[in-house]
C-alpha cells in the first residue's frame, strides 16, 4: 500500500508540472497572437522616466510579462534606458521626458548617468518635466535638471541634508552567547564592525564623514549650478530646516510651482500643442524598449561589455550575484571569440569572496594578455573583491559619487557552544584524526594556534590584495597600503589617489575601450547573455519571488537584520574582501 500512495504522489506532482509547464507555453502563444507587431510611437510622445524603478545594471527578467507581451511595465537595464533617452534626442516622435520623481530607487552613480542622459537631451531643445508628490533628496538630485520641477501642493520636498546609519549586533549576540571569532586587515576594514562593536570605531567615523561629504557636496553643487542658489544657501536651507512645504520650495527657488497632477497634465497638454481633452501619448521605457529603437548592430568587430553585479561569490552563484564559475565561463568565452575585439567590465559590487575575486582577476588578466584590452566601469559600486577584479584593467573609470577601494580582508568563525548549550540544550562531542582536523567548527571556541593559522592566513590574502593593486595600478606597494587598510573612497577621491584613471560614464568607457582596439565601427556583445522565458522560470525566479515574499513579511529592517545573520552563517572561515556593510543614505 506504501508503494501505491508513493507512485501515486510521484504522478500526480509529475502531472501538476506538465500542466504548468502547458500553460505557461499556451500563455506565450496566446500573448505572441495578440502581439505580433512591434508598437509604434505615435506622433508627439512623451518619454517616461519612473526614477522609483530600480533600473539595475543586469536585466530582471519577468517571465509573465515576457510571456503575455505586456512590455508596458517592462523595466529596462540603467544601460538601455540610457540608450533610450540618448536616441530620443533625436526621435521626432518623442517631444519630451517626463520625470517621475517619487522616490529614487537607483545608487548616486547609477542617477547621475541618468542625470547626464537627461542634460543632453535637454540641450536638443526638447523639453523635460519633473513631478513628484512626495520628493525624496536622491530624487531631485536627477529631476533638478529638468525645465520645470513642480511638486504636488500638500506634498513634500525633502531638504535635510544625508544621514546613513549602520546596525550593531554585538549586544544581539551577547545575549545570544554567539561568540564572533573575528580576523581582519585594515584599521578601516568594518565589515566586521557590527559583530565586534555597539557603536562605530574612530576609524570608520572618519572614512564614513568623508565620503557621505563627497556625496552631500556634489548634490548641493549639481543643484547650485542648475538652480542658480550657493551651495552654502542650500545647505543653510537643510541646517534651518527651511523647506517645511512644497511652497517653501518655490518661494526658495528648488522648485518651480506647486500642481496637482491634473494641472501637470493640461501645462505639458499645452507644450504639446494638444487640446485640453487630447490624451497625452505617455511612453514608458518598456514599450519604447520593445518598439525595436535598440536594434543590435550586425558590424562583426564587437566590444564585450560583462555586467558584473551582486556580491562575488564562490561557485555558481544565484541570481544577482557574480559567481565564480559563471563569470570564469563568460570571460573565457570572450577570450576565444575572435570577433571580441576590446572588453568593458561594468562593475557594481560590494566585493565577497577572497578566492572568487582572484578567480575572475586571473581570467581578466589573460584577456589582456590576448592583446584584447579591457576598460572598467565602476557603477553604484565597486570596493574591496569589486576593487579586485578592476585593478589590473587597462584603464578604470568611476563616477564622482562611486564608492571604491576597502583594499582589506577578513574572516569570521562564530562560537556558537554557548548559544548551542544554553539556549537550545545542544552539546557536542566527537573524535578526530588530526589536531586541526575541527578547526573551523562553531560548536567550540578556537584556541591560541587555531586562531594563528587562521590570522596567518588573512594576512596572506591581504598582501595578495595589495600586491595585484600594486600591480596594477603600476605603484609601490607601501604606498598602496598608505591608502589600502580597508579604507572606502568615493570615485573622486580614488582618482586623486591613483585608484582611478578617470571620472567618466559607461558609455565613455566603451569609447575608451574602441579606440584602445582601434575600432572605427563595432557592435556591442553583453553578457551575461539573456535568458529565456523558460530558463527564467525554471532557474531563479521561484528563489527570488520567495525572498520578496520573506521581505514584504519580516519588513525592511528585520529582512536586513535575518539576512546578515545568514551571512554570517554562510562566510564562515571562508576569507572575505569585501565593503563595510550594507549602508543606505537617507
Amino acid at each position: 500500500m506504501k508503494s501505491f500512495f508513493k507512485y501515486f504522489l510521484a504522478a500526480l506532482l509529475a502531472l501538476v508540472v506538465f500542466c504548468g509547464i502547458i500553460l505557461v507555453i499556451m500563455i506565450g502563444l496566446v500573448g505572441s497572437l495578440m502581439d505580433t507587431d512591434k508598437p509604434s510611437i505615435p506622433a508627439r510622445s512623451v518619454l517616461v522616466v519612473d526614477l522609483s524603478r530600480n533600473f539595475s545594471e543586469t536585466k530582471v527578467m519577468n517571465p509573465l510579462l515576457e510571456f503575455t507581451g505586456n512590455t508596458e511595465d517592462e523595466v529596462p537595464t540603467l544601460y538601455e534606458l540610457v540608450q533610450m533617452i540618448n536616441l530620443a534626442e533625436k526621435d521626432s516622435s518623442i517631444r519630451g521626458i517626463y520625470v517621475v520623481a517619487n522616490g529614487n530607487a537607483n545608487g548616486f552613480a547609477a542617477s547621475e548617468e541618468i542625470r547626464n542622459a537627461l542634460i543632453r537631451f535637454k540641450k536638443n531643445g526638447k523639453f523635460i518635466f519633473s513631478y513628484g508628490d512626495y520628493i525624496t533628496q536622491k530624487a531631485y538630485s536627477v529631476a533638478n535638471v529638468a525645465n520645470r520641477v513642480y511638486c504636488n501642493p500638500k506634498g513634500m520636498l525633502d531638504w535635510r541634508g544625508f544621514s546613513v546609519e549602520y546596525m550593531y549586533f554585538k549586544n544581539l549576540l551577547k545575549k545570544l552567547e554567539i561568540e564572533p571569532q573575528i580576523f581582519y586587515d585594515g584599521k578601516f576594514k568594518s565589515a566586521t564592525e557590527p559583530f565586534r562593536e555597539d557603536k562605530m570605531t574612530a576609524a570608520n567615523r572618519i572614512q564614513t564623514e568623508a565620503w557621505l561629504g563627497d556625496l552631500y557636496a556634489g548634490f548641493l553643487q549639481k543643484t547650485a549650478m542648475v538652480r542658480g542658489v550657493d551651495t552654502a544657501t542650500l545647505h543653510g536651507y537643510a541646517n534651518q530646516f527651511a523647506i517645511a512645504s512644497p511652497g517653501d520650495g518655490v518661494r526658495l527657488k528648488l522648485l518651480d510651482g506647486v500642481r496637482y497632477d491634473d494641472e501637470l497634465k493640461q501645462e505639458m497638454k499645452k507644450k504639446l500643442g494638444l487640446a485640453e481633452d487630447d490624451k497625452i501619448s505617455f511612453i514608458t521605457p518598456g514599450t519604447y524598449h520593445a518598439s525595436g529603437i535598440l536594434n543590435k548592430s550586425f558590424v562583426k568587430d564587437k566590444i564585450a561589455i560583462v555586467f558584473a553585479e551582486g556580491e562575488i561569490v564562490y561557485g555558481k552563484g544565484d541570481e544577482g550575484n557574480i559567481g565564480s564559475d559563471e563569470y570564469r565561463e563568460i570571460l573565457r568565452k570572450i577570450r576565444f571569440n575572435k570577433d571580441v575585439k576590446a572588453v568593458v567590465l561594468r562593475i557594481n559590487s560590494p566585493g565577497g569572496s577572497s578566492l572568487a575575486s582572484e578567480i575572475i582577476w586571473r581570467e581578466i588578466e589573460l584577456i589582456k594578455k590576448s592583446g584584447k584590452p579591457v576598460i572598467v566601469s565602476m557603477g553604484d559600486v565597486a570596493a574591496s573583491g569589486g576593487y579586485y577584479i578592476a585593478c589590473n584593467a587597462d584603464s578604470i573609470l568611476a563616477q564622482p559619487n562611486t564608492i571604491t577601494g576597502s583594499i582589506g580582508v577578513f574572516a569570521i568563525v562564530p562560537n556558537m557552544e554557548g548559544f548551542l548549550k544554553n539556549k537550545l540544550g545542544i552539546t557536542f562531542d566527537g573524535v578526530k584524526t588530526a589536531k586541526y582536523a575541527d578547526a573551523l567548527t562553531v560548536t567550540h571556541p578556537m584556541n591560541s594556534d587555531e586562531k594563528r593559522i587562521i590570522q596567518h592566513e588573512v594576512d596572506n590574502i591581504y598582501m595578495d590584495f595589495k600586491t595585484r593593486v600594486a600591480d596594477g595600478r603600476k605603484k609601490d606597494t607601501a604606498y598602496i597600503d598608505s591608502i589600502a587598510q580597508g579604507r572606502v573612497w568615493t570615485g573622486t577621491r580614488a582618482l586623486q589617489i591613483g585608484l582611478v584613471d578617470r571620472l567618466a560614464s559607461l558609455e565613455d568607457a566603451i569609447k575608451s575601450a574602441a579606440s584602445l582596439a582601434k575600432l572605427k565601427e563595432y557592435g556591442i556583445r553583453q553578457y551575461p547573455e539573456e535568458k529565456s522565458p523558460f530558463e527564467v522560470i525554471f532557474g531563479s525566479y521561484g528563489k527570488n519571488y520567495k525572498a520578496e515574499i520573506l521581505k514584504n513579511e519580516l519588513g525592511d529592517d528585520q529582512y536586513r537584520l535575518f539576512m546578515e545573520v545568514k551571512k554570517l552563517k554562510a562566510q564562515t572561515g571562508e576569507v572575505q574582501a569585501k565593503i563595510p556593510f550594507v549602508f543606505e543614505v537617507n
